[in-house]
């Protein structure tokens, strides 16, 4: 109720607090220098790619009233509104599959009505968002952002789950599809004779499961044991988009007596033609909507209202964890507030929405982290071997190590130097006071890697270089158009099985597929803590528990009219966490199976097969020979989750907890 007795709050201290650090933020990107576009141009490809994918799926699914040209346009805009007026800049916005899933429900209700049908689509469409935006101020006004540790891992993965199922579905019906003749086209062109369709069948399994495979193995290129460290991490940074290259100029090298539409690429207007340019007028025919649509309209919009607080928070909150050690306040009500005007505008103009992704933002933060390392590194160094060049004391150089790190460190949001960081540092002044003793002096080239905090390059130059390149490939859609239909169908693939490491639901159904004299391998190797921690009947029980409950969820996305509201089983999951979940399993084992955090356990060495499932002895870590070659993207990638999420890796699972505010113990406010 407090929340309600004092609105606006939650904006107002979001706005002071990111008001203090807003002109730093520039100044961050604009001193980074050009190294501010190696994760530009990483995350540019990261989101651009499923925004193209997502656009060849909105044409199929209302038969070409929305393209690929919107759902980048739309990427642009809103991003470029966010990286400039938004409260939280390392936030990547996007239309994501969700929006594409309500907009398809929404098509197929209008397109069967006389009084709306295809005409009048994109102008209801503009409606719910007229009232999806009302929400969303209410939930900004109203402080909602506060509730956000509601949704706990459990909402989190089945919402993950069901993305990734739903992306497998494209996949194969983009697949089964390009065995048939498209809506509207003539069937007697040459193209679409039986064999032509069977050779463009067949090719289109080809290049999907190419671009799946290749792009999987080029995703891990970092473990690879060949080729050099920034050979490899080109190829896992960039392997993605170079693979959608590489198949779709292979696609080209069919025999010149093959039929020019085999193999079928993608369809979409360009920017220029009057097919496009019609949405940026749609707001002069929502005048046309009968009274009873508009109010009509109220209903999805609540869920799409619900749907984009969630995701929306979600990726924020995924952005700015703990452990990138972010130094700026966090703004969720100002950005859900900003996200209505977004979604407001979007509806007026005929595009779909766009809200915060994931795995995008949380990427946006790790790549960001590797350029702060970077330019950290460099000037420590450099610091510490003039100190070592001018005969300076132990404590002399690690003085000047400490402001060098306190300069670049600093945040006008908080005080220069703090407590946190002084413990931060604690490891590298023991290392550096370690003595005149030759083995053990301080070599600041090879031994400072060891010490360097975790650090984010705050800033909002990259999120908006991102979005403007986006906005150009808005006018590069001929190249675009040259990709094959079958290549999307891989990514839509690729990103469902990427996904899927990482996510604990999955790998407790893996988990119920060891039989029992082979799950000694388990603790053998990095693990989830709760495989010790959790007695393994319980965890059968809350993984059939989460299965059954996504099968309902991922039934009423087959409910034709009806399922639009796939989103609520999400929010009653709030209530059931709360109120049900706690009565049928143990507290401190409820904690473990829904954590706050993806904490893992390094595996034992050898586990005798007489262990019982949940018996070991605590592993240790071992300390890393000198000269070995691992880089900060590598050293990151282990211990990042496939939807973006930092792992907490201990050695024993009886370690204190973090904090998290756990249903059974917060009030709402």
């Amino acid at each position: 109720m407090g929340n309600l007795r004092a609105p606006f709050r939650g904006i107002e201290n979001d706005v002071r607090g990111r008001l203090q650090c807003y002109k730093q933020d520039w100044k961050s990107g604009l001193r980074s220098g050009i190294g501010i576009l190696a994760p530009t141009t990483y995350i540019f490809f990261a989101s651009a790619l499923p925004v193209i994918a997502f656009g060849e799926q909105l044409s199929r699914d209302t038969d070409g009233s929305l393209s690929t040209v919107e759902t980048l346009a739309s990427t642009a805009i809103c991003g470029i509104i966010h990286a400039i007026l938004g409260g939280q800049p390392l936030l990547i916005l996007g239309v994501a599959e969700p929006t594409v899933i309500m907009y398809t429900y929404l098509y197929n209700f209008a397109k069967g009505r006389e009084d709306l049908g295809r005409e009048l689509f994109l102008a209801w469409a503009g409606w719910v968002c007229v009232w999806t935006a009302l929400l969303l101020f209410l939930l900004a006004i109203f402080n909602a952002g506060t509730v956000i540790n509601r949704f706990t891992r459990i909402a989190g993965e089945l919402f993950g789950m069901l993305i990734a199922v739903l992306f497998i579905q494209e996949a194969i019906k983009g697949m089964v599809s390009e065995f048939g003749i498209p809506k509207a086209e003539d069937p007697k062109s040459e193209k679409y004779q039986f064999q032509w369709l069977y050779t463009n069948g067949l090719l289109g399994i080809i290049f999907t499961f190419g671009l799946l495979y290749t792009a999987l193995k080029s995703r891990k290129a970092r473990s690879w044991w060949y080729g050099t460290g920034l050979f490899r991490s080109f190829i896992a940074d960039y392997g993605v988009p170079l693979m959608v290259v590489a198949w779709t100029a292979l696609s080209f090298s069919v025999p010149q007596k093959v039929p020019s539409g085999v193999p079928r690429r993608l369809y979409s207007p360009l920017a220029w033609e009057s097919a496009s340019l019609h949405h940026w007028t749609v707001v002069k025919d929502m005048g046309k909507v009968s009274p009873a649509y508009i109010f009509a309209a109220f209903i999805p919009a609540v869920m799409i209202a619900g749907l984009y607080f969630f995701d929306h928070s979600v990726a924020s909150q995924m952005a700015q964890q703990k452990e990138f050690n972010l130094k700026n306040p966090s703004a969720y009500h100002y950005d859900i507030l900003l996200l209505g005007f977004m979604t407001l505008l979007c509806g007026l103009i005929g595009l779909p929405p766009s809200n915060g992704v994931l795995p995008q933002s949380p990427m946006h933060s790790k790549s960001l982290a590797v350029l702060k390392r970077q330019l950290m590194r460099r000037k420590m160094v450099e610091s510490a071997k003039e100190s070592i060049r001018q005969k300076a004391s132990n404590s002399e150089i690690y003085g000047k190590m400490q402001a060098v790190f306190i300069e670049m460190d600093s945040s006008p949001a908080v005080h220069p130097l703090t407590t946190s960081m002084v413990k931060e540092l604690a490891d590298l002044k023991e290392a550096v006071m370690k003595g005149d003793n030759a083995k053990d002096t301080f070599d600041p080239e090879k031994h400072i890697d060891a010490y360097l905090p975790v650090r984010v390059n705050e800033q909002r130059v990259s999120n908006l270089l991102q979005s403007l390149m986006v906005a150009a490939s808005v006018f590069a859609m001929p190249a675009i158009k040259m990709i094959p239909t079958s290549v999307l169908w891989g990514y839509f693939a690729y990103m469902a099985i990427d996904s899927l490491p990482g996510n604990q639901f999955w790998e407790r159904i893996l988990l119920l597929f060891i039989s029992p004299g082979r799950q000694y391998k388990v603790l053998e190797g990095v693990h989830a803590s709760f495989v010790e921690s959790v007695p393994f009947k319980f965890i059968v029980i809350f993984t059939l528990f989460q299965f059954v409950y996504f099968l309902v969820c991922f039934g009423i996305t087959w409910i034709p009219i009806a399922g639009i509201l796939f989103p609520l089983p999400f929010f009653l999951l709030i209530s059931i966490r709360q109120y049900i979940l706690p009565k049928l399993f143990p507290q401190h084992h409820l904690r473990e199976l829904d954590a706050a955090e993806y904490e893992e356990v390094t595996g034992a060495p050898r586990v005798s097969i007489n262990l019982s499932f949940n018996e070991s002895e605590a592993p240790h870590l071992g300390n890393g020979d000198d000269g070995v070659e691992m880089c900060d993207a590598e050293i990151l990638d282990e211990l990042t989750t496939s939807r973006g999420e930092l792992k907490v890796r201990t050695v024993s699972f009886s370690e204190e907890k973090r904090g998290q505010v756990y249903p059974e113990d917060a009030q709402l406010q």
